[in-house]
């Protein structure tokens, strides 16, 4: 069975995007002295633009640079003036994979930064499910993974892996909410909620699903059926205060 994706296909865009504004670029992708002083050890102006622009994507958005990514004209017309080359010459770049293998692992080294493995899953997954207590949203959860890898310094997996992340927060939260939610029950509870799962006399519907039912006109018949409602809410004499630490986002789309 195929995974449910909890992203749109805009979503994953919006995630990954490359920052194009000129204050973005300036923010995201403006070299330190540092920075230029290596970019400069590169022979030729497509491997100079080449190298810069890898270092520019594993600061921002935090992945590698693959041979067949398409980077927008406007992040490489501004790494080639601040690397003072010719942009025209970035097509050149990466014709040979081990070039750019061998440049990546050099900046990997120079960034600090870390691979992301099974240990690195199973952390981000404890981490994003603390958020998932709150909400379930893919985008806001898939957006706090990427922002937590880039803070620990960890080169960003495919959103296909964030994901599965995201994925797997979500169930730990929600088991997290039912244990929560059943802990204060006593079997006698658990009883009078089974007891909802049986069919109601007279009729071919759970008492559950009669439960659910809004009455229509404001009449007295079912202004009866509405207290009748009331009656078994009461009976059920469910602790107070049940759900009171359970995140009101959760709890209104459990409802």
């Amino acid at each position: 069975m195929a995974r449910r994706s909890i992203l749109s296909a805009t979503e994953r865009d919006s995630l990954l995007a490359f920052p194009e504004s000129q204050d973005d670029l300036i923010q995201h992708y403006s070299f330190t002295e540092s920075d230029l002083s290596l970019i400069r050890q590169r022979r030729g102006d497509a491997n100079r633009i080449g190298f810069a622009v890898q270092l520019c994507l594993l600061r921002y958005p935090g992945y590698a640079l693959a041979g067949d990514m398409p980077v927008p004209d406007p992040v490489v017309q501004w790494v080639a003036r601040q690397v003072q080359s010719d942009a025209a010459a970035w097509p050149q770049y990466g014709i040979r994979d081990e070039t750019r293998r061998e440049h990546f692992q050099e900046l990997r080294a120079y960034l600090g930064l870390s691979a992301f493995g099974l240990p690195e899953f199973r952390k981000l997954a404890h981490s994003v499910a603390d958020l998932a207590m709150q909400t379930d949203k893919g985008l806001v959860l898939a957006a706090h993974a990427l922002e937590t890898l880039r803070q620990r310094h960890i080169i960003l997996p495919t959103l296909a892996v964030i994901e599965r992340v995201c994925a797997e927060a979500v169930t730990r939260a929600n088991r997290r909410i039912y244990r929560a939610l059943l802990e204060p029950l006593q079997p006698h509870h658990k009883r009078g909620l089974d007891n909802l799962l049986n069919v109601a006399p007279y009729t071919n519907i759970t008492w559950l699903m009669w439960l659910r039912q809004s009455p229509l006109k404001p009449n007295s018949r079912h202004m009866r059926e509405h207290i009748e409602r009331l009656k078994i809410f009461q009976s059920l004499a469910l602790p107070d205060g049940i759900g009171r630490q359970i995140h009101q986002n959760r709890l209104l789309k459990m409802a």
